[in-house]
């Protein structure tokens, strides 16, 4: 409406459902669709984990997290830039986590939310989402959408359909990643579209 042509989008976690519709692959209304079923699909996981962004690079917070990743108790949730990464799984063990980062002076802050986005606790809605968004048929973008999914440029082969989606809420969001990536590509001006 302000007569922005984007050479490229991205999105992170959600963001990518707005992003796939400025790029025209999804509709407004099949974007509206996706996120209010996706909302609705989280809250059987609300009240069963934590989400918690650490002010350390990604290879550090894998090694602080490790004992509770290697018990599929935590995962990194999302990989925000250089310094900066977020962590989700199961409340008891993010509580555990919070405290041995408060110990080493890490300044850790929660999320607030009670749920585990991007974590294996995601595992348990799959088919209900997978059920709520069957029939969705997103088309070729238009502007070029860089995934924060696979961690490349999307075209024919990776439609974002139901499982797309899924994947989106299950996976890694690698947004620092497609930040370079795009950088590194010939974007040079970012505008960031939020809510903030």
């Amino acid at each position: 409406s302000h007569g922005v042509q984007p050479d490229a989008v991205v999105g992170h976690s959600q963001g990518e459902i707005a992003a796939a519709c400025v790029a025209g692959a999804l509709t407004l209304d099949e974007a509206a669709q996706v996120v209010s079923l996706r909302s609705r699909a989280i809250t059987a996981l609300a009240g069963a984990g934590q989400m918690v962004s650490v002010p350390l690079p990604e290879a550090d917070t894998a090694e602080w997290i490790r004992p509770w990743a290697d018990a599929g108790q935590i995962g990194i949730a999302a990989v925000n830039g250089p310094g900066s990464t977020v962590v989700s799984g199961d409340s008891a063990a993010m509580d555990e986590l919070m405290e041995a980062l408060a110990a080493q002076d890490v300044r850790a802050r929660r999320i607030p939310v009670d749920y585990a986005s991007h974590s294996p606790q995601v595992a348990r809605i799959r088919d209900e989402l997978l059920h709520a968004l069957d029939g969705l048929t997103p088309r070729p973008a238009t502007v070029p959408v860089f995934s924060t999914v696979t961690g490349e440029w999307l075209d024919d082969t990776t439609p974002m359909d139901a499982e797309y989606w899924y994947r989106n809420l299950r996976q890694t969001v690698r947004f620092e990643e497609a930040v370079r990536a795009l950088a590194d590509s010939g974007c040079g001006v970012f505008i960031e579209a939020s809510p903030h």
